[in-house]
């Protein structure tokens, strides 16, 4: 892996930092300003979610400037698009400005989810690519930790600690935005978009810098008759794409109907309900995200090594043990382990669905489709996400809490046998090689 590779990737996985940070920043506020603006529960679940909405439309918009202008240009503008987010949303003075201001931010986040994991999966070499391409993850998980503890030392700033809390993103977007000038375009999107070899050789030869020229050239035309498609094959919701189209979907679906965004969103309201004062909870909260953390970083080191197909298996089995623990523990009013089931749920999630949703789904399409396919899984994604995310208010209160953590134990016993009978393993293949073992490239 050299140098360059590495920090090109992590340039780009800072915009899953930012994802990260912005869309569990607002659970300091969540309480403040729904006393604050006197919030019916449908307009608080709103302002809460209203990132989660911007974030759909991002994810679903995302393949066009992805494709249109190029990975690049792309990834430079979610920089802007965080950074007038929280400017905005830490001056707001109404419950219509923050929404806005919210939902602003969260485009940036839906269209970083499909431009990053692809900008860094069509660099990468295919021995690295899960560990370079799950940095996205890894700053995600980054982000939310940083965004617990600004929210913990920012707590104590008075009625308006909600404004610093928000407001603070606006220097890491900066600093993103700055770095994105620094970065090459996917030689990929050079050749097989924009139809600039000599631009896109140029690259391969600083991704490969022992090939010779022949190496590089025959590189180029893997990627060159990758992204040529004949009129026969149509676009891309035609048969021959069933299979990739299906994992993408079921991967995201899987992947919120765990729960995650729920817990992670309303961390320190879930523990309050097992006793725990506001201070304690939010404490509680700063220790999911070491947990993130840590655990990410084992899966990033275990992707490559074990396998997509082996982390989403541990990471499913993780999930059914920790959640039934913990609905069993809310129906029991054993509220003592509630903690210890959360944290073991995050770190199920983390070494799982976390470390491969955004890897796999940036791999599994040809060339010529994969921002189209990033999108998908994206917008599936974010659509269960804000789903949830606009629901659990209400159902923790409609349903026992014990009963809502039976839901996605549920949910994560079917996961385990999609992972079972559909899942295929792409560690160490080049892009263009998974292309052919799913059969694409022979379908018409």
């Amino acid at each position: 892996m050299t140098s360059r590779l590495f920090y090109w990737s992590l340039t780009a996985s800072l915009a899953g930092f930012l994802f990260g940070f912005d869309t569990v920043v607002i659970s300091g506020a969540d309480q403040t300003i729904q006393k604050l603006w006197d919030l019916t529960p449908a307009i608080h679940g709103l302002a809460m979610s209203a990132a989660l909405w911007g974030t759909v439309l991002g994810s679903l918009i995302g393949a066009w400037p992805t494709d249109r202008f190029g990975r690049k240009k792309t990834l430079l503008w979610i920089g802007i698009l965080y950074l007038v987010s929280a400017i905005w949303s830490a001056l707001a003075t109404d419950p219509t400005s923050f929404v806005i201001a919210r939902f602003i931010g969260g485009i940036g986040v839906g269209i970083s989810t499909v431009a990053a994991p692809l900008f860094i999966s069509e660099i990468a070499r295919a021995e690295k690519r899960g560990r370079l391409a799950g940095m996205f993850q890894f700053n995600i998980v980054f982000g939310i930790l940083v965004a617990f503890g600004s929210n913990a030392l920012l707590g104590g700033f008075g009625e308006d600690a909600w404004r610093w809390m928000l407001g603070v993103e606006a220097i890491p977007a900066l600093i993103f935005a700055a770095l994105c000038f620094g970065l090459p375009e996917s030689p990929r999107w050079l050749i097989g978009r924009k139809g600039d070899r000599p631009a896109g050789t140029a690259v391969l030869k600083m991704i490969h810098p022992e090939a010779s020229d022949a190496e590089i050239d025959s590189k180029a035309d893997e990627i060159l008759n990758a992204a040529t498609e004949p009129a026969n094959k149509g676009g891309f919701w035609t048969a021959r794409l069933k299979m990739p189209i299906l994992l993408a979907f079921f991967i995201a679906l899987f992947n919120q109907l765990s729960g995650i965004n729920a817990i992670l969103y309303f961390a320190p309201r879930i523990f309050e309900l097992t006793g725990l004062d506001e201070k304690a909870a939010l404490l509680q909260s700063v220790g999911i995200g070491v947990t993130n953390l840590i655990f990410t970083f084992l899966g990033l080191w275990l992707i490559d090594r074990l396998g997509r197909r082996t982390l989403l298996y541990i990471g499913s089995f993780g999930y059914i043990v920790s959640l039934g623990l913990c609905s069993r523990a809310f129906f029991t009013e054993n509220f003592g382990i509630v903690p210890f089931c959360i944290f073991a749920f995050i770190a199920a999630h983390a070494v799982g669905q976390g470390a491969v949703i955004w890897v796999f789904i940036s791999e599994i399409f040809p060339n010529r489709h994969r921002a189209q396919g990033q999108s998908l899984g994206s917008s599936t994604h974010w659509i269960f996400a804000a789903l949830l995310t606009l629901y659990f208010p209400s159902m923790v209160t409609a349903f026992a809490p014990g009963a809502v953590f039976a839901f996605f134990c549920i949910m994560m016993v079917f996961q385990l046998g999609w992972v079972k009978w559909m899942v295929p393993e792409t560690k160490g293949r080049r892009l263009e090689q998974i292309e052919r073992d799913l059969g694409i490239e022979q379908a018409s």
